[in-house]
């Protein structure tokens, strides 16, 4: 039984078509991946049947009802219900409260009835096997626990037809592997997904059937077990794109950046040396302490001990007490891609040309004039690099989407002619052929001389580009893996703590402080 189709679906945004003649259908209880590329219109297409837009032309039909371009709040009647990729959830509000937000459960008086909001939270919660408190503040969640939050407003307005945008961007491997039992059980309930996502080892291990759209048009649909990732992967780019490693060795120079003994909020007694034009990849289980490693580096979280020096043309130690953001920019020379572009990055009221100089204008503050022109032609320069997909310079960022956007963010740090890059999750929402292109990138920029940390949860990233692997653990070095001793079984033995701190060679642990 079908529970959704939609025919021949049209949509342009000033007069330039992003979904041309779509036709998409998903069957009840089974889990239907859409894949394309950054800019093929997966977005637009799930906008359309959430409600977001208004299609141009063609049909619509949700579990036999003909849905005339229908609102949002019409859609979510029909029994829709898509959980985004940056999820829609206020941190400062308590658990329940957005869960309900908007239908709420009231008395007869018309005040809150918070108890039986919250006793139905904890239903929700239970059906799904979760340990989620509804009175927790939002904020204090887990990402994944965000995500399975997300997942139960659309219990609660009993959608029949899940959409799940990205779900597993920011997600470690236990984690995804209970999104994915959660999402199997309620498939066995007779409920449908549509799986939003670009990587295709999860694409083979939860989904039933594919549809691949390219540059906003209909490629190929069929069975998840009649294909393979590389049948795939030249649908959705229109060519062959290599899987093997990029990584290229390369001479590395003396070390510029040195820490002894750093601690702070979540991450206890790192040492580390990094020579320059090296890559480091960071990586351990959510909340390890790499990426907050990283955000004290760059001077947005304190550290509360220890010793950090810079080698550029003077040596620069700084002090943990008075480093910020323009200390580390201005005179360490420090860059950083942010994880989360929605939360960190992102400036969605500004144009995409201001949302790229943003971070240079902070180094020119007291320039007097901005030089537009050279902006917009610096601003085409990277555009060509870094394949971004925009029709003006002037459109909001919003306008892009979300992969495009992250590679505008990307522009950004290459803006500021910063000497040592921190990339957190840098491929976040990122296509699998332009994520090629940024491991290119990275690679030519540390040829260049840049001094590189990339901190992600995907293994294979590390693989592709990384001279040591850095794995963390509960908030510890606990292994530095050489070039040859990266794959994801010895990094993910290490990262959950299933095997001693590794020894560097001279009795010490890395877990009680260890150089590159």
């Amino acid at each position: 039984m079908t529970i959704l189709s939609m025919k021949n679906i049209s949509k342009s945004f000033f007069g330039v078509t992003v979904v041309n003649d779509v036709s998409f259908e998903v069957l009840s209880g089974e889990i239907h991946a859409l894949l394309g590329e950054n800019g093929a219109g997966k977005s637009t297409l799930m906008n359309i049947l959430g409600g977001v837009y208004k299609k141009d032309s063609g049909e619509i039909t949700v579990n036999g009802v003909k849905l005339e371009n229908a609102s949002v709040h019409e859609s979510e009647k029909s029994g829709v219900a898509f959980v985004h990729q940056e999820l829609n959830l206020f941190n400062d509000l308590l658990v329940f409260e957005n869960l309900f937000l908007g239908k709420e459960i009231v008395y007869k008086t018309g005040t809150l009835n918070k108890k039986a909001m919250i006793a139905r939270a904890e239903d929700l919660f239970g059906s799904l096997g979760v340990n989620i408190n509804p009175r927790a503040l939002t904020a204090s969640l887990e990402t994944s626990q965000k995500q399975l939050l997300e997942i139960a407003k659309s219990l609660d307005a009993d959608a029949k037809l899940i959409i799940l945008d990205e779900p597993t961007t920011a997600l470690n491997t236990s984690e995804i592997e209970h999104l994915f039992s959660i999402v199997r059980r309620l498939k066995e309930n007779g409920i449908s997904f549509i799986f939003i996502s670009h990587k295709m080892p999860e694409i083979f291990m939860i989904a039933d059937r594919y549809t691949v759209l390219r540059n906003g048009r209909f490629i190929q649909s069929g069975k998840i077990a009649d294909t393979n990732p590389q049948e795939l992967t030249t649908m959705l780019v229109g060519r062959e794109v290599s899987d093997r490693s990029v990584y290229e060795e390369r001479a590395l120079g003396g070390v510029i950046l040195e820490m002894e003994n750093c601690s702070g909020d979540g991450f206890y007694d790192v040492s580390l040396k990094v020579r320059k034009g090296e890559i480091i990849g960071l990586t351990g289980l959510a909340g390890s302490g790499a990426s907050a490693l990283i955000q004290a580096l760059f001077g947005a979280d304190r550290f509360s001990s220890g010793k950090v020096t810079v080698f550029g043309e003077e040596p620069f130690c700084v002090d943990t007490r008075a480093y910020d953001i323009h200390i580390a920019m201005k005179i360490a020379r420090i860059g950083m891609v942010a994880s989360n572009r929605k939360e960190n990055s992102i400036l969605p009221f500004m144009q995409i040309l201001e949302n790229q100089y943003v971070s240079e204008h902070t180094l020119s503050a007291f320039r007097f004039h901005i030089f537009k022109k050279k902006e917009i032609t610096k601003y085409n320069d990277y555009k060509e690099l870094l394949n971004i997909k925009a029709n003006d310079h002037a459109d909001l960022i919003t306008s892009l989407s979300g992969g495009n956007q992250q590679k505008v963010i990307l522009a950004r740090l290459l803006n500021t002619n910063a000497d040592i890059f921190l990339l957190d999750n840098p491929t976040q929402g990122i296509d699998v052929g332009a994520k090629s292109e940024i491991y290119k990138l990275i690679l030519r920029l540390s040829e260049q001389g840049k001094t590189i940390l990339v901190n992600t949860l995907e293994i294979p990233e590390i693989e592709k580009v990384a001279d040591q692997c850095v794995v963390f653990y509960h908030g510890r070095i606990h292994a530095v893996l050489g070039r040859n001793k990266i794959d994801e079984t010895t990094v993910m033995l290490h990262a959950t703590g299933a095997v001693p701190a590794l020894d560097n060679g001279d009795g010490q642990t890395a877990q009680g402080g260890m150089e590159l």
